[in-house]
């Protein structure tokens, strides 16, 4: 049941981002920009019961994964912009995201940071 109410909720959250961005990209583009999947995510995750410290890891991975989502996205707009094909965009934007991951993660074990 539960996974239902969750597939409901963020449908509905999606569409309605959609719907607002066909009439007002702009403002579609920064309500789509809000962290509407980690903090559904994070409210989920506690209505489950799970544990502080799983939480905690949840976000600090959200917070990792941030820098290459910007890199993603910023990737996919200039390749838009000078007009190359939507799907080509999306995927060099993809491996462009993988590689910053990749290369975030040698830079962290370099210097001995762990989080």
């Amino acid at each position: 049941m539960m996974v239902w109410v969750k597939l409901l909720t963020s449908a509905l959250i999606i569409a309605s981002v959609t719907e607002l961005a066909k009439k007002f990209p702009l403002y579609g583009g920064i309500i789509a920009a809000l962290p509407l999947i980690s903090l559904l995510s994070i409210f989920w995750l506690t209505v489950q019961g799970e544990t502080v410290k799983q939480i905690q890891t949840f976000t600090m991975g959200v917070i990792m994964g941030l820098p290459a989502t910007i890199v993603l996205l910023v990737v996919v707009y200039m390749m838009i912009k000078h007009s190359f094909p939507f799907v080509l965009s999306l995927v060099v934007g993809m491996i462009a995201w993988g590689v910053f991951l990749g290369i975030q993660k040698m830079l962290f074990e370099h210097f001995n940071i762990q989080l």
